[in-house]
């Protein structure tokens, strides 16, 4: 590349308040739909920050000459895979004694997919996300981290030899977002279920959050320069003398909107509209403009960067796991859409046994006493045996 990076890796808090902000949307869009119709965009918000924080973990570590498949991969396995071993342990031993034989079955095959990442794929073939057969799925919001995970795949060697070439990273980047947003218009309404679930038509979401990640590592000082440019022209506009960019930046024009756009996806997207199609640019949009704006934009500050959004963004990957296995149980065993009260009630249990998991099993493992005694392959290998009793499950009749 010969570019000059930036190599500034301080903590990002209004990022994990984004995160917040988009778990609590689809666990509120899941637990009371009536409320707030497009929440399940949150997912979308998810795609573009993975996008972002991912390719500037890589970009940054290839400048550095420490980029290493196998540090990459361990750190995805330490991540992603304690928090699901747990979540999907606890569904098979509580869909064993809750489910139909029918039921269990299909668990079963939800989780064996799941293990390998390709629960997006086997979904297309039975309903769609927005079907009222998908509330009898504990494992449908697997398929979100079906993508991501194949993303995750691909992603790292298509940089690493793009680096190693000195290709256009930049312009890689864009003709894949291109290739995969014109997949996603052309085959919307011919396909809508693939294109919801599959990766070739979602790619270009997570794209969009790498392309940021580039201008940010690579062109940091020109965005800067650029930044306060805007701001005292903007400045000297509305003011009969120039104020302070602290009081007064483009960085809150950027928040404001992104925001803005992002409540508007809330209430107005809906599943009855065709979806991602274009639809979809608006968390797009809205998520690159709020993380562009930094944790310095008022708005940021007030809502994402406050001690309860980063709670629950901290939380949000255990919460987002064990949200929907909970709802859907609740809802198979009442045998209809549950009353209120004990969805209110399902909603705080996934709350605190997100908090437990993130405490006191993603914590130790990623960061603390566990990291050295726990290998990654371990749990890879924890996890694969629990797709392999998942398999078993699913070959076994269990009406018997």
């Amino acid at each position: 590349m010969n570019q000059k990076v930036n190599n500034n890796s301080s903590y990002r808090p209004e990022i994990d308040g984004l995160r917040a902000l988009a778990v609590l949307s689809v666990v509120i869009y899941h637990a009371f739909p009536n409320i707030l119709k497009g929440g399940f965009i949150g997912v979308d918000i998810f795609f573009v920050i993975s996008g972002f924080l991912i390719t500037t973990h890589i970009l940054k570590n290839l400048e550095n000459e420490q980029f290493s498949f196998h540090d990459f991969f361990s750190r995805r396995i330490r991540r992603i895979f304690p928090a699901l071993i747990i979540v999907t342990s606890c569904s098979l031993l509580f869909g064993r004694f809750s489910l139909l034989s029918d039921e269990f079955t299909q668990l079963g095959k939800h989780i064996a997919s799941g293990a390998l990442f390709i629960n997006n794929f086997i979904l297309v073939g039975e309903s769609g996300y927005f079907d009222n057969i998908a509330e009898s799925k504990p494992m449908l919001h697997l398929w979100s981290l079906s993508v991501e995970e194949q993303f995750y795949l691909v992603w790292p060697l298509i940089i690493w030899i793009a680096w190693r070439r000195k290709l256009n990273l930049l312009f890689i980047i864009i003709s894949i977002t291109i290739i995969s947003f014109s997949i996603n218009l052309l085959f919307i309404k011919s396909f809508p279920v693939e294109i919801f679930f599959w990766p070739f038509g979602r790619f270009w979401e997570i794209l969009s959050g790498s392309i940021l990640s580039w201008i940010f590592v690579y062109k940091i000082n020109a965005l800067k320069r650029l930044k306060n440019c805007i701001d005292n022209k903007i400045s000297s506009i509305f003011c009969s003398k120039k104020i302070s960019v602290k009081n007064f930046s483009i960085a809150d024009v950027m928040s404001f909107f992104g925001l803005i756009i992002l409540l508007f996806g809330f209430i107005f997207i809906n599943e009855d509209l065709e979806f991602p199609s274009t639809w979809a640019l608006v968390p797009v949009v809205g998520t690159i403009l709020v993380i562009a704006s930094g944790s310095k934009a008022f708005l940021n500050r007030l809502f994402l960067t406050n001690p309860v959004s980063i709670w629950f963004g901290l939380i949000s990957y255990p919460l987002y796991l064990w949200h929907w296995p909970i709802l859907s149980f609740l809802q198979i065993t009442e045998g209809s859409f549950p009353n209120r009260d004990n969805r209110i009630c399902a909603v705080a249990i996934s709350i605190l046994l997100s908090w437990l998991t993130y405490k006191f099993i993603e914590t130790p493992i990623r960061f603390g006493f566990l990291k050295q005694k726990i290998k990654p392959i371990y749990i890879f290998l924890s996890f694969l045996m629990i797709g392999g009793i998942g398999y078993y499950v699913m070959l076994n009749d269990w009406s018997k």
